[in-house]
């Protein structure tokens, strides 16, 4: 463990918010996180990279993960190790992030014989923070997080499997977003009330798209009865200006028998009061709850401590019959293609939709499309 009585090389900046070292974070809460999320693209959906690190200072844990799906097939490999002490220096085992120019330029390394990639973000629009996002479990805080995200493209190399991939950044897409604050990581809570009585649902939806000319971000979120808890939508232009796109009305159109996505429209509204509609295709999805080390991931979670130095491949094939019937119960990022107007795009499309939620009919956890 690190030396409580010295200071940590980020105290020599300053940047301090607390009367703390920035050894500590200024709060006791064992879910306290600071992460980095990454995705990226061929634009056909044909290779799908999704992959983050994350540093759990009250958990003494630094971890990081790369997935790549390629048909019905999904690769991950996962890191971590104790976390000595924090600064500039991103690294957990054969992974790495470089900051080379803040909220524009970053390099990300992945070195491991299943996977490996030297990847480099050019971020097209500028970043944005989102609205503060915060869930309640009772009056206690479960989610209490702060994050800003971006539209970007990728260039460099990807090895998965004995195949190299050159990654193009006039084809290669996709975004990127910082967190910070409490969530659920590590081992788990005890379950107490909050499993007994349950919230009866989860409803989720996050859209960050890339066109030519600009970007938009849509968040959406809502309790089982349709009553909207986080509510974000705006579109970012080249010269910094953001535009607020007032109260998206989703419509999502669901597989028969599943609630898996198969189209999607968001009605949205200018500062000048007219409608903005984006129209939306989801394609290849990653559920990240399947090798991500998102919540409900049976493997490896976020903040798990896995002793030091510790490395992990699985391979996963989403039509097996021991991991195809858990792809709908979490969160599922899909490849989405879109049109707004006559701009094209292309972007994410996050969407979960679990138990009870009135708005689209859904009335327990058992319940699918007609």
């Amino acid at each position: 463990m690190s030396d409580s009585h010295a200071p940590v090389p980020l105290d020599e900046y300053p940047i301090h918010q607390t009367p703390l070292s920035l050894a500590r974070v200024a709060t006791s809460d064992r879910n306290f996180y600071d992460r980095s999320y990454f995705n990226a693209h061929d634009r056909d959906g044909g290779t799908f990279l999704i992959t983050g690190m994350g540093l759990y200072p009250n958990l003494g844990v630094v971890d990081a993960y790369a997935l790549v799906r390629r048909g019905d097939i999904q690769r991950a490999v996962r890191f971590s190790d104790a976390l000595e002490t924090r600064d500039l220096e991103m690294r957990v085992g054969g992974y790495r992030v470089e900051i080379q120019e803040p909220l524009q330029r970053v390099r990300i390394v992945c070195e491991h014989d299943d996977l490996s990639f030297d990847l480099t973000w050019n971020g097209s629009f500028p970043a944005v923070l989102e609205q503060p996002h915060q869930i309640l479990t009772g009056n206690r805080p479960i989610i209490d997080a702060q994050r800003f995200a971006q539209l970007g493209s990728w260039s460099g190399t990807l090895h998965v499997d004995g195949t190299d991939i050159a990654v193009d950044p006039a084809v290669w897409l996709g975004s990127r977003d910082r967190s910070w604050g409490i969530r659920p990581v590590g081992e788990a809570d005890p379950p107490g009330r909050a499993a007994d009585e349950g919230s009866g649902g989860f409803w989720w939806l996050y859209v960050p798209l890339r066109f030519d000319e600009f970007s938009i971000i849509v968040i959406v979120q809502e309790n089982p009865d349709g009553y909207r808890t986080l509510n974000d939508a705006v579109r970012i232009w080249p010269d910094g200006r953001v535009e607020q796109l007032g109260w998206p009305r989703v419509h999502i159109e669901y597989r028969s028998g599943t609630r898996h996505p198969v189209a999607a429209r968001l009605d949205l509204t200018t500062p000048d009061g007219k409608p903005l509609e984006v129209e939306i295709h989801p394609k290849t999805f990653v559920p990240l709850h399947i090798g991500c080390g998102y919540g409900g991931d049976p493997d490896w979670q976020h903040g798990r401590w896995m002793g030091r130095d510790w490395t992990s491949s699985v391979r996963y094939d989403l039509t097996a019959p021991d991991i195809a019937p858990r792809i709908p119960w979490g969160v599922i990022d899909h490849v989405a293609h879109a049109r707004c107007g006559d701009a094209e795009g292309w972007g994410l499309f996050e969407h979960a939709s679990m138990g009870r939620h009135d708005p689209t009919g859904f009335t327990d956890w058992t319940s699918v499309a007609p």
